[in-house]
């Protein structure tokens, strides 16, 4: 049963602490087999409970206090053994003991550690515990309770300093309560980093909720067994000795003797009570355990006051949402609705400013730029389903994270992804002063076995700004904007539906009942530019009707487009420069006074309809006659660049105001209606024309070279080897 091996920093988070192979020496230690038989023991039992010990013996024949017989018995024999320990005060050569029995891992374990307070002195000091733990049910926040907690626990166990730590997400842990003596170090508010306690020091803390180590400078005693007998396992044992790592960390910082107590909460270490003595202390088992209860009043006490806020917030977020999606079923504008409820929101996220994006038109609530605003809305994923959440800076795209100054927190909600719709929660940058518990970096130090690392040799505070951090989303927020999201997708969606129904029976009408009649009034306008005295009213009826058929085609191909029919392409090999030359040749025709100039004219042939594409190059066509400068060319250019055809459309102009630029192939665009330029406008062409591009795997884009507005269209040479 040898244990042991030399531990530095870099093993210490492998180290089994639970299978040391030795106890500390104020008390000694037998275990059994589940049937009683003796199967090992510490090197120091023979003399400190005056027995002969053999291997194997079973545990009645052994010449132990009666009360510690009995004890032994309820733990020995079939059945389930029960983990839970029992404790019995024995006398044994006229020293005091605290006899505890409990049983793990096949095996029965009898602990008998010294004491040297007299029994009656105990029951005094459980008095004072459970007064403490009526004090500590009263509290009503959980800042109180800890503060209230440690001056309680020094009170009746004498050490001299007592601090409550409480865990962060990432395990490390603060200060936030100490009672100590006034001549020594306070380390209220400084923070120890999560390498503090290993992983599987964290497990033990939540398997044994209590930890005591009563003098640094004792030399451990070693357990005895068989040779080949498993090490015992002491997870759940009061004289487990110590990692020599720890001793060290706690001589260090000038620590005689200590003792942790967990917070433990749904299974998770949430705090620790941590008690230091700057010399050697042994705190009865009693008086240990009664800390032990105070604890668990701590941590249900704990649990009902965070369940108190959580229900608070989750009631906040739950009438807000339901407020909201009943608003939005009813308004037209979801920008309008969500401004309204900013406040409500902000207020159950805990957020500091809110951004609302629907087709790409964004509303800003809080002191953020709106350029900022825009760039954030467009760093966000496409077609998103779920949450967004942005913690710190590094979880920005890097392009820009130098803009966003004090906006480092993020959870956006995508509550329409066809037109672009985001609620974004953001929280500024909490700059934070950490006060570490001494410089948390690792020392190297030359001893017996030559070079090792070391923990840290002081503890005086180490500070350090951290920056680009914002406060992390809470799992609650986190749950409550799910719900919400789930909800704004679903009325969102049932607003889509509505009013593509209504869309489709307005489009129904256009298309069936006014195409005929325009039909008829057209022929009668040719009528009468041909037989009338007056031709020019005829022209003027044809004109007339000839734009609102436009008009009426233009409907009717968003209507495919958005209920995702397509536009029924038919590709064929067109000659993208014969085609282009033709409309040329039909806008010189039609507007003679407007000088059309065909700049360059490579060969280009491409899979085209040549239909729609000829629609296309008409309405950049149409567009730069309507915008271009009066009096300056249109200029056109087919070349051929790479595996594409290019077609460029030129006008001279001002450029486009980048809000604009934005929303170019957006339908229906405010700029676009009652344009003074193209008053007949609805801003449908560009939108149309973006999707047959699409349709033939090409790509359509503005840009301004200078002088000069250019929309070109990108399509793939068809290969005719």
């Amino acid at each position: 049963m040898e244990h042991g091996r030399q531990v530095d920093l870099l093993n210490c988070a492998d180290e089994p602490i639970h299978i040391p192979g030795s106890v500390q020496p104020h008390g000694a230690l037998l275990f059994f087999t589940l049937d009683g038989a003796l199967e090992g023991w510490s090197a120091n039992a023979p003399a400190m409970l005056g027995l002969a010990l053999e291997l194997g013996a079973p545990y009645a024949a052994l010449a132990l206090p009666p009360a510690a017989l009995e004890l032994l018995l309820d733990y020995v024999g079939p059945g389930d053994p029960d983990v839970t320990p029992s404790m019995v005060p024995v006398s044994i050569g006229g020293a005091d003991f605290d006899c505890i029995v409990h049983a793990a891992f096949r095996r029965v374990v009898a602990e008998f550690e010294q004491r040297i307070v007299a029994a009656d002195q105990v029951a005094q000091f459980a008095v004072r515990a459970h007064t403490s733990i009526d004090r500590l049910r009263r509290q009503k926040t959980i800042e109180g309770l800890l503060s209230s907690a440690v001056d309680q626990i020094r009170e009746f166990t004498g050490f001299d300093r007592v601090m409550a730590y409480r865990f962060r997400p990432d395990d490390s842990g603060d200060v936030v309560a100490e009672s100590r003596r006034a001549d020594i170090v306070p380390y209220l508010g400084q923070r120890y980093p999560a390498s503090d306690i290993p992983a599987q020091a964290r497990r033990l803390y939540v398997l044994n909720t209590l930890r005591s180590i009563i003098d640094v400078n004792d030399t451990m005693v070693p357990l005895l067994g068989a040779p080949d007998a498993l090490p015992l396992d002491m997870s759940h044992g009061v004289l487990r000795s110590v990692s020599p790592i720890h001793i060290e960390y706690l001589k260090n910082m000038g620590v005689g003797a200590s003792m942790s107590v967990s917070i433990v909460i749904n299974g998770r270490l949430w705090g620790l009570i941590a008690c230091h003595h700057m010399a050697r202390r042994l705190v009865p088992y009693s008086i240990r355990m009664a800390a032990d209860v105070l604890a668990q009043v701590m941590a249900s006490t704990i649990h009902s006051i965070e369940s108190r806020l959580e229900t608070g917030m989750i009631e906040r977020s739950a009438s807000t949402r339901t407020k909201l999606v009943e608003d939005l079923l009813l308004e037209d504008d979801p920008l309008e609705t969500f401004g309204r409820f900013s406040d409500a929101i902000l207020g159950a996220t805990e957020a500091q400013a809110q951004l609302t994006s629907y087709y790409n038109k964004v509303q800003v609530r809080g002191d953020v730029p709106a350029d900022l605003a825009e760039a954030i809305i467009a760093s966000l994923p496409e077609g998103a389903h779920d949450l967004v959440a942005r913690e710190k800076l590094d979880d920005w795209p890097e392009a820009i994270r130098e803009r966003l100054g004090k906006w480092v927190g993020m959870l956006a909600l995508p509550f329409d992804a066809p037109a672009n719709g985001w609620c974004v929660l953001l929280r500024v940058e909490q700059i934070e002063q950490v006060a570490w518990g001494g410089r948390p970096e690792k020392t190297t130090a030359i001893g017996p076995l030559g070079a090792r690392l070391t923990p840290r040799g002081s503890f005086d505070a180490w500070y350090e700004t951290v920056r680009g951090h914002a406060h992390p989303w809470e799992a609650t927020i986190l749950a409550n904007s799910r719900l919400t999201l789930a909800e704004l997708v679903r009325v969102m969606t049932s607003r889509r539906t509505q009013t593509e129904a209504t869309r489709a029976q307005l489009l129904a009408m256009l298309g069936h009942d006014l195409r005929d009649p325009l039909h008829s009034i057209n022929m009668a306008g040719m009528v009468l530019e041909k037989g009338s005295a007056q031709p020019t009213l005829g022209k003027r009826i044809q004109s007339s009707t000839s734009r609102m058929q436009r008009m009426i085609t233009q409907v009717l191909d968003m209507s495919r487009i958005d209920g995702g029919l397509g536009l029924g392409v038919a590709l064929e090999p067109v000659n993208l420069t014969a085609l282009v030359e033709d409309l040329i040749d039909e806008a010189r025709l039609a507007y003679p006074t407007i000088p059309f100039q065909l700049a360059c004219d490579e060969p280009a042939v491409v899979s085209a309809d040549s239909g729609r594409m000829g629609q296309v190059l008409s309405n950049l066509l149409s567009n730069a006659r309507h915008h271009g400068e009066i009096g300056k060319p249109v200029r056109v250019c087919v070349r051929v660049d790479g595996k594409e055809a290019v077609v460029e459309v030129f006008n001279a102009g001002e450029p486009i105001p980048p809000e604009l630029v934005a929303t170019l192939f957006n339908p229906f665009k405010r700029a676009s209606l009652h344009n003074p330029r193209n008053r007949t406008g609805m801003g449908l062409g560009l939108y149309i024309a973006q999707q047959i591009v699409r349709e033939h795997h090409g790509e359509i884009a503005y840009r301004h070279n200078g002088s000069e507005v250019v929309f070109a269209v990108r399509l793939p040479l068809l290969d005719q080897r």
